[in-house]
């Protein structure tokens, strides 16, 4: 077996979820709804181009998910990206409440929350960015 890639991340909710996750990944992301076989429950899938890399299911029941608290196993889904200055003006502008770190020989990374509160990491590697946080800033996000 050879690794080839990442294809897509899957997030779990409950139905009255789904709005407010198709908001988030649209505005902060630019994320579009598209097509989404007919599975036996709820769900979308949220393109970037033609790649649809987001999947919501919404298989929990209301009031299931505590949105402040992490219970799963996986601790976060990372990114890498460019246009970091552009990325961090979006945010701002938005509301999206976001922590920054930069790390000598990593980069500038951006640690945010989703509606559902699945973790995202943004790695912008050896990009500057002027008004952020200095060089050997650890982020809150990433030691709790």
């Amino acid at each position: 077996m050879k690794f080839q890639g990442f294809l897509h991340l899957n997030i779990r909710c409950s139905k009255s979820d789904m709005p407010a996750i198709e908001k988030f990944y649209g505005d902060v992301l630019g994320l579009k709804t598209g097509y989404r076989p007919n599975f036996k429950f709820g769900g979308m899938w949220l393109y970037d181009n033609k790649d649809p890399i987001v999947h919501v299911s919404a298989r929990f029941p209301e009031g299931s998910i505590v949105k402040d608290k992490h219970s799963g196993s996986v601790d976060h889904i990372a990114f890498k990206a460019s246009g970091a200055v552009d990325f961090r003006k979006r945010l701002k502008k938005l509301g999206v409440e976001f922590e920054e770190q930069n790390i000598e020989n990593a980069g500038y990374q951006v640690f945010l929350y989703d509606p559902v509160g699945t973790k995202l990491e943004f790695n912008f590697l050896n990009e500057i960015v002027p008004d952020a946080v200095p060089v050997g800033t650890t982020a809150d996000a990433n030691i709790r």
